[in-house]
């Protein structure tokens, strides 16, 4: 009987690194084509997140069965409870993922970045992906230094998501009001995306250490 607990414990990791390596993907095709206005590109991540939706539907059922069945206690309860945590944040994560794309095919063929703006987003991207990348790297191997990376590159976004604002205020930007809401939004969307992340982090420390500081 322990030892099917353990599979289902099991279980529950791949498929959070599953779901973190679709949503690593996801980040970037959808800043790829935020950049470079390619409206395949877009597409692909528009379409892909009903299959990540999915994951974390099975995902939940998984952990709901686990806990009425085997009620775990200590860190594998920690486990247990964190999966369905992670679980909604990597969705979410997804989504900002396909909000982003969104908006790179409704500007098709323009760019969605206004002039000026451009260097600030795609390092955001870039920011982005790693950090979905290290999120899937905490998943896969719980290693707590990983946890302290997320945290310094979600500092490094949210320097930029406030350039940004600094930049739609200017009086060049505020005469492109079709600019200064994508830009505000897509900023707010990449932001939000490394919050998730952070998140993720955060639930990963409380199953190894039991605390959340």
């Amino acid at each position: 009987m322990r030892e099917v607990f353990q599979q289902s414990l099991r279980e529950v990791q791949d498929r959070l690194v599953e779901i973190a390596e679709l949503v690593e993907e996801a980040i970037d095709k959808a800043t790829d084509a935020f950049g470079t206005s390619n409206v395949a590109l877009a597409e692909e991540v528009i379409d892909g997140a009903d299959r990540i939706e999915e994951l974390t539907g099975a995902l939940d059922q998984l952990t709901i069965d686990i806990l009425a069945r085997q009620q775990p206690v200590a860190s594998d309860l920690r486990l247990v409870v964190g999966a369905l945590r992670m679980g909604a944040s990597l969705e979410r994560m997804a989504d900002l993922a396909q909000h982003i794309a969104q908006l790179a095919r409704y500007r098709y063929p323009e760019s969605a970045i206004p002039k000026g703006l451009k260097k600030i987003f795609v390092r955001m991207g870039a920011l982005d992906v790693e950090m979905a990348s290290k999120t899937a790297e905490l998943l896969r191997t719980q290693d707590p230094a990983v946890i302290d990376e997320i945290r310094d590159l979600d500092d490094d976004l949210d320097e930029l998501h406030a350039k940004v604002f600094e930049k739609v205020l200017s009086e060049r930007l505020a005469e492109n009001p079709t600019g200064v809401v994508d830009a505000t939004l897509a900023s707010r969307y990449h932001e939000r995306f490394g919050d998730h992340a952070v998140s993720v982090a955060k639930q990963m420390q409380f199953f190894l250490s039991g605390s959340l500081d």
